[in-house]
């Protein structure tokens, strides 16, 4: 907790960064179960494609009806506490220009006299909808993975708007933590996911150490994960697929597993589907919650 201080910018965008809704609807929580005003918001005509991102019409109590714009907006909390405070970055990931998008709010965050970011993303998996949702918590910086514990990802490859915030972050001195949940791929695109917004935010408590509201999120988690089962219950082939993510995820998580045991629990999926990974799930790699850094 300390490594971050008791400024803590917390961002999450919608988009690539956000499968299951899971990003954005935790900042949503933090958002709705606290008092919070705006710092700054971005120029949507500078970073974002109307064509990509449109402008959407809403209709207000009185029938008046107004266009609202794609944005990115840093807000901050407007009652003082003696613990950590939790600033957000929220928005839409933004087209084009992201160097200076970037270096936008990180100087309004500068400004604001931020001492450490989390930035929170989830991204779809081949894990099972019944276990614990996974959450990779890992950093760039040295101190901050000493201090907090945190991981060090071996990721590469294409990444998203947060990987290019948090670089951007720690080159101005803002130390940077990541949080990544892993929401399984056979329902991350077509539903919001609360349990992986669950897990984010019991995640961002743990490191942070401020209070986290959680609102409703338990029992809709409940429902999600029901909703599944009752789903999975009609289609036998389903079934079998998540059965075959639980012993995977299960043997992946045992204690005594080793090198040697997941490699064996790999292969006998192999050989129970004709020898084509692609269609259920891989050995740890870029998909998989322990190597996220998207």
């Amino acid at each position: 907790m300390d490594g971050l201080g008791r400024r803590v910018l917390v961002a999450a965008f919608d988009g690539w960064n956000d499968a299951g809704e899971a990003a954005s609807s935790a900042i949503a929580q933090l958002r709705d179960g606290g008092s919070y005003e705006s710092v700054f918001s971005v120029d949507p005509e500078l970073y974002f494609d109307y064509q990509y991102t449109r402008p959407s019409v809403e209709i207000d109590g009185e029938g008046r009806r107004s266009l609202r714009w794609p944005e990115a907006t840093l807000l901050r909390p407007t009652h003082a506490t003696r613990g950590t405070q939790l600033w957000l970055l929220t928005g839409v990931e933004p087209a084009r220009a992201w160097q200076a998008f970037s270096t936008e709010l990180i100087d309004v965050a500068l400004r604001e006299d931020i001492t450490g970011m989390v930035a929170i993303g989830s991204m779809m998996s081949d894990v099972p909808h019944t276990r614990p949702i996974s959450v990779f918590a890992g950093s760039d910086n040295e101190v901050l993975r000493g201090t907090l514990e945190l991981e060090r990802s071996t990721y590469e490859g294409p990444v998203g708007i947060l990987s290019v915030l948090g670089d951007a972050a720690e080159r101005a001195g803002i130390p940077t933590a990541s949080l990544w949940a892993s929401v399984p791929h056979y329902v991350a695109g077509h539903t919001p996911s609360p349990k992986a917004t669950l897990a984010l935010l019991d995640k961002l408590e743990d490191l942070t150490g401020a209070p986290v509201p959680r609102g409703d999120l338990a029992t809709e988690a409940a429902t999600w994960e029901a909703t599944i089962d009752a789903a999975a219950a009609d289609d036998e082939e389903m079934t079998e697929y998540i059965h075959q993510l639980e012993r995977t995820r299960d043997t992946w998580d045992s204690p005594e597993a080793s090198g040697d045991a997941i490699a064996q629990e790999f292969e006998r999926y192999l050989r129970r589907t004709d020898g084509r990974p692609g269609d259920g799930p891989q050995k740890p790699g870029r998909d998989d919650p322990r190597s996220p850094g998207r």
